[in-house]
């Protein structure tokens, strides 16, 4: 199974900056890219903050941006986001009995799970008592299948400094039902920190992030305040299979080797 992921897209109606990137040029370019280059996959994930400020007119501009897309795919909320002006968009989107944007699809190696961590005016990720009982309820139900989730918030530590404090505001409870799911999770794909990341938690529980497709940050773990920064449009290929499950980044625009470019002039 082919899964794509893009991740922190942060747009915003056409025409305006984000921390001096063009969000609507950066995805529409590693949308284009996906289109042409992996038409087989079998689902799209774009694991929050979509827009940067969750205007309607931004949500729509997503919407036109995603239409060459013929694959499934599946939308989640990042504290960037806005659920109402999300779900006027996106109406078709599955939802939970309580309108969080959550859902999971059974395939042939293993369940996947889709979490809402947004909160409004919270950077930081939430994830209550009523969500938690639909997670009790989806992990009870995967029965003997492997779990992969997708969120936006990490919910474990990722150890970077500007993070400390606007990460998943849990105590870490989603990770403790996780790691008691009998089957295994088999890996947890998060966006929010705009870097690539992987590791495995205490327990022993695999974790990524993707590059964030628009901005990004060059920084120490350390520092409390990164240099925002540019960089090709990108995305993630996601390989799901016997084998467990593989990943690597790609980014549009990349000298190819071997194809040197073209100087004119003496």
């Amino acid at each position: 199974m082919k899964i794509i992921q893009i991740t922190d897209t942060h747009l915003v109606p056409p025409g305006i900056a984000v921390n001096g990137v063009d969000p609507e040029k950066q995805l529409r370019a590693a949308v284009a890219d996906i289109v042409e280059k992996h038409a087989d996959a079998d689902l799209l994930v774009m694991t929050g903050d979509l827009c940067n400020y969750g205007e309607p007119e931004a949500y729509e501009l997503l919407r036109d941006i995603l239409a060459p897309v013929s694959i499934p795919v599946r939308l989640m909320l990042g504290n960037h986001d806005r659920r109402p002006e999300f779900v006027a968009a996106f109406p078709e989107q599955p939802r939970d009995d309580n309108g969080y944007i959550q859902s999971f699809i059974d395939t042939e190696f293993g369940r996947l799970l889709f979490l809402d961590s947004h909160e409004a005016d919270v950077i930081g990720g939430i994830y209550g008592a009523d969500r938690m009982a639909w997670l009790e309820s989806a992990l009870e139900s995967a029965g003997e299948l492997p779990v992969t989730v997708f969120i936006h918030h990490p919910p474990m530590d990722c150890g970077i400094r500007h993070f400390e404090h606007i990460g998943m505001h849990d105590d870490g409870a989603v990770m403790r039902r996780l790691a008691a799911h009998p089957a295994g999770i088999r890996h947890i794909i998060f966006g929010h920190i705009h870097v690539p990341m992987a590791g495995t938690t205490a327990e022993g529980i695999a974790y990524s992030s993707g590059q964030a497709c628009a901005h990004r940050f060059i920084t120490d773990i350390d520092v409390v305040d990164p240099l925002w920064t540019g960089g090709n449009p990108c995305y993630r290929v996601i390989s799901l299979g016997a084998f467990g499950l593989r990943a690597y980044d790609a980014e549009v625009g990349q000298v190819v080797l071997g194809q040197a470019p073209v100087c004119e002039g003496p």
